[in-house]
């Protein structure tokens, strides 16, 4: 199944601006008609399940900016409804994946590629907590717990999401073929297998080389399908807020990550709806 590709790069193609804390979530009070339209390119270019705005997204978040926590509950669910919108403008089966993006993500200061915040399990699942039961009030068909730097976070959405009666799917962003915070993979993608809810895990927001490696790890270690969406193996630069190198997306390579495991794929940040078309054509071949 093909995911949807990089939502920010999209919007700012659009002409959106993406500075200050919230990034794309930003929009969903500011521009909720560009994030439907950034969705709507995504399932013209072939998309079949389309990742939500609220990456970034916090009650803590939205607090700063002057929005009270009925009214920032109201914009998780906004996320999912403008996923909907956009799912409707084809007659396939569009999928809404809504996002459960990382502490270090809603600090807005680089640190979900890091991991190791020194904040337990416990206090880290007390902060994604409210999180997934806005997102999951509004109804998507999966969470998707995505660009998870640590077992420790791991550990903590999975607990997050217990009970919120939907599936979800595990993928952490690795380097080196490790976790961010420097795990084996092997040991990260076991808190997945011990989980019924989780449906799929993988990687994702990584370079495109660290892939098929990575999700034939999970798919050994889980016996799940994985899921697949690097990002266009540009680095990204905290301190400058900037994307730095050239990109090596090529949709070619999902041959191999399908062929290790991965039965999710798209892309994450720098990687277009064109991208993305090219990469549903070439697994439409495959």
């Amino acid at each position: 199944m093909v995911l949807d590709g990089g939502l920010s790069n999209q919007l700012q193609d659009q002409g959106c601006d993406l500075s200050g804390e919230l990034w794309s979530a930003r929009l969903l009070a500011d521009g909720p008609a560009q994030i439907e339209a950034a969705h709507t390119a995504y399932v013209r270019a072939g998309a079949r399940v389309l990742i939500t705005a609220s990456y970034q997204a916090s009650f803590e978040g939205f607090a700063r900016r002057g929005v009270g926590r009925a009214a920032a509950a109201g914009l998780f669910g906004d996320s999912v409804r403008l996923a909907r919108a956009a799912a409707r403008t084809t007659t396939e089966r569009v999928w809404v994946a809504a996002s459960v993006g990382p502490y270090g993500a809603v600090l807005a200061d680089g640190s979900e590629y890091r991991g190791r915040y020194g904040l337990s399990v416990a206090e880290l699942a007390r902060f994604h907590r409210p999180r997934v039961e806005a997102l999951a009030g509004a109804g998507p068909d999966l969470l998707a717990l995505e660009t998870v730097p640590d077992i420790t976070e791991a550990e903590a959405l999975l607990r997050a999401a217990e009970g919120c009666g939907l599936p979800v799917w595990l993928s952490y962003t690795v380097a080196g073929g490790a976790t961010r915070a420097g795990q084996q993979l092997g040991e990260a993608f076991a808190l997945a297998a011990d989980s019924d809810q989780v449906i799929a895990a993988g990687v994702n927001c990584c370079a495109p080389g660290e892939v098929a490696e990575a999700v034939e790890c999970a798919a050994a270690t889980t016996g799940k399908p994985a899921v697949a969406y690097p990002n266009s193996g540009e680095g990204w630069d905290a301190r400058g807020s900037r994307w730095r190198g050239s990109s090596a997306f090529d949709p070619g390579l999902a041959l191999d990550w399908h062929r290790a495991g991965a039965r999710l794929i798209g892309g994450c940040c720098r990687v277009g709806p064109a991208d993305i078309a090219a990469l549903a054509a070439t697994l439409g071949r495959g």
